[in-house]
C-alpha cells in the first residue's frame, strides 16, 4: 500500500507541480521523494524511511520539527485574527510584538523592522530602501550596489540581480541595472596559492578597487552574506571582514549584511554580523525567523537609514499583502521566545558548534575530501579527485550529485553545491545526533569513492 500511495503521489507531482530550482524533465523521469512527516532532526518519507535532516529543511528549521508550541501559536492567532494588512494606517498585536522582540535581539543601532514574506522579498526591499535613502539625502546618483560573485540573495528579479550566480543571470536577464559583483572570499577554490590571511585581504581590496572604479559618489551599498550559504558554506578567512570594515569606513557607503541564512543562531550568535563584528545598515532576515513553520521575512533597519526614511522621506511606496501577517508573526515570536528561553544560540556557540567542528574535521582524512570546514552549525566538504593537488572531478561525473543521492538513500540529507557537500542541521541537534550525521556522511563518502575511484 505504501508503494502504491507513493507512486500515486509521484504521478500527480509530475503531472502538476513545477518544483523550484529543478530540471523538470529529469525529475519527472526519476520521481520525487515524498516526505510525509518530521520530528526533531528527522524527516520521514512515504516509504517509512527515517532521514536525518542535515539541512534543517532549507537552512531554516532552527528549532527542530514537531514543536507543538508553534502549532498552538498559529492556531490561536488564526482563531483570533487570521489576517489583516498593515496598509492604511493599521497594525495588529503580533506584528508589533515581533518587531519589538527583533529589535531587542538585534545590534543596538537597529531599532526598526520592515516585514516581508520571504528572504527574496527582503532583498527586494533592501534595494528599494538603499536607493530611496540616497535620494532623500540629495545623492540620487548613488545607485550602484556591489555584491559578490557566487553570492545568493534570492531568486526574484532584484534578488537574483543582487546575487552573483551566473546560471541565474543567464536565465533571468536582463538584470536590474546598477548592480555589479566582485570576487568571493573562497580560499579553497580560488586562493590556495596564498595564505588564507593574504587571500582574505586581497578579496577585501577588490571591494575598494570596485568603489574607486565606479566612483565613491556613485556607490550606494555593499551587500554580502557573513558566510556564503547557498554558494557552498564559504567561511571567509579571518582577515576578510576586518579588512572590508576598513574599506567601508573610508567611504560613504551602506553595508547590507544578508542574514537570511546566518541569522537566528546558525553561527552561534543571534546574527552572523555579531560573530564577525560588523555594524550593518540593513540586515535582511527570514528562514530561522520562524524556523520555517510559516513563511515570513523582513529587513532590520539601522538608525541612520530608518531615521532618514521616517523623518524626511514621506510615503514609502513599497510593501506586500502579507507584510507582518498575524499568524506568521505569532509563530515567529513564539519561535524566538523558545530559542531564547532554551538557550539554543548559546549552546550552538559553546557546545554544539565546537563539537561539530571536532567531529566534522575527522572527515578530512577521507580520500575524497580536500577540505572539511565548519562554523557554528554549518559545514562543508570539498570533494576532490586528487587529494594531494586538490584537482576536482570531471564535471560529467557529477560527483556532488552522486554523493548527495547516496546520502539521501542511506538516511542523511546533505546538499551538494557543485562538488561541495554542505550541512546546516537544526540547532537542537544533540551530540549523539552529530555523531550519527558524521558517520552517515562518511558512509556516503565511502560509497561515492567506490563509484568514482574504483582503483582505490
Amino acid at each position: 500500500m505504501a508503494h502504491q500511495e507513493t507512486a500515486r503521489l509521484q504521478q500527480l507531482d509530475r503531472d502538476h507541480y513545477m518544483h523550484p530550482f529543478t530540471d523538470f524533465k529529469s525529475l519527472s523521469e526519476e520521481g520525487s521523494r515524498v516526505v510525509t512527516q518530521a520530528d526533531g532532526v528527522y524527516i520521514y518519507d512515504s516509504e517509512g524511511n527515517r532521514i536525518l535532516d542535515g539541512m534543517a529543511g532549507l537552512w531554516c528549521v532552527n528549532i527542530g520539527y514537531g514543536r507543538k508550541e508553534l502549532v498552538e501559536a498559529a492556531a490561536a492567532q488564526l482563531e483570533q485574527l487570521p489576517y489583516y494588512n498593515s496598509f492604511f494606517k493599521t497594525t495588529h498585536p503580533p506584528a508589533v510584538a515581533l518587531a519589538e522582540k527583533l529589535c531587542q535581539l538585534a545590534p543596538a543601532h537597529m531599532n526598526r523592522v520592515f516585514f516581508t514574506g520571504s528572504g527574496s522579498e527582503a532583498n527586494d526591499t533592501v534595494l528599494r530602501m538603499v536607493r530611496r535613502y540616497w535620494a532623500i539625502k540629495g545623492k540620487p546618483e548613488k545607485q550602484w550596489v556591489i555584491g559578490r560573485k557566487n553570492g545568493y540573495h534570492g531568486s526574484t528579479v532584484a534578488g537574483m540581480s543582487l546575487g552573483g550566480m551566473a546560471p541565474m543571470h543567464e536565465q533571468g536577464g536582463p538584470c536590474v541595472p546598477g548592480i555589479t559583483h566582485i570576487r568571493q572570499p573562497y580560499w579553497f577554490a580560488e586562493g590556495r596559492d596564498m595564505t588564507p590571511d593574504a587571500f582574505g585581504r586581497e578579496c577585501a581590496a577588490a571591494l575598494e578597487e570596485k568603489i574607486l572604479e565606479l566612483g565613491e559618489e556613485n556607490v550606494a551599498a555593499f551587500i554580502a552574506e557573513p558566510v556564503q550559504g547557498a554558494g557552498g558554506a564559504i567561511m571567509p578567512p579571518e582577515s576578510y571582514w576586518p579588512a572590508v570594515n576598513e574599506v567601508l569606513a573610508k567611504y560613504d557607503i551602506l553595508l547590507v549584511a544578508d542574514e537570511v541564512i546566518c541569522g537566528f543562531g546558525r553561527l552561534g550568535e543571534w546574527f552572523g554580523s555579531q560573530h564577525y563584528g560588523l555594524t550593518p545598515d540593513l540586515m535582511p532576515i527570514a528562514k530561522g525567523l520562524s524556523s520555517g513553520y510559516l513563511p515570513i521575512g523582513g529587513v532590520l533597519v539601522g538608525d541612520r537609514v530608518a531615521d532618514t526614511l521616517i523623518n524626511d522621506g514621506g510615503e514609502f511606496y513599497h510593501g506586500f499583502t502579507y507584510s507582518g501577517h498575524p499568524a506568521c508573526a505569532a509563530v515567529a515570536l513564539k519561535n524566538l521566545e523558545l530559542l531564547e528561553a532554551e538557550g539554543v544560540v548559546e549552546r550552538v556557540r559553546d557546545d554544539l558548534g565546537p563539537y561539530l567542528a571536532e567531529r566534522w574535521s575527522t572527515l578530512a582524512d577521507h580520500p575524497l575530501v580536500g577540505e572539511a570546514r565548519s562554523l557554528g552549525l554549518m559545514g562543508a566538504l570539498e570533494l576532490v579527485a586528487n587529494k594531494q593537488t586538490g584537482e576536482r572531478f570531471d564535471e560529467s561525473l557529477a560527483a556532488g550529485s552522486v554523493c548527495r543521492d547516496l546520502c539521501f538513500n542511506s538516511g542523511l540529507v546533505m546538499r551538494s553545491v557543485g562538488d561541495t557537500m554542505i550541512i546546516s542541521p537544526p540547532l537542537v541537534i544533540t551530540r549523539g545526533e552529530i555523531d550519527e550525521l558524521v558517520n552517515l556522511a562518511r558512509h556516503a563518502l565511502d560509497e561515492t569513492a567506490r563509484r568514482l575511484l574504483p582503483s582505490q
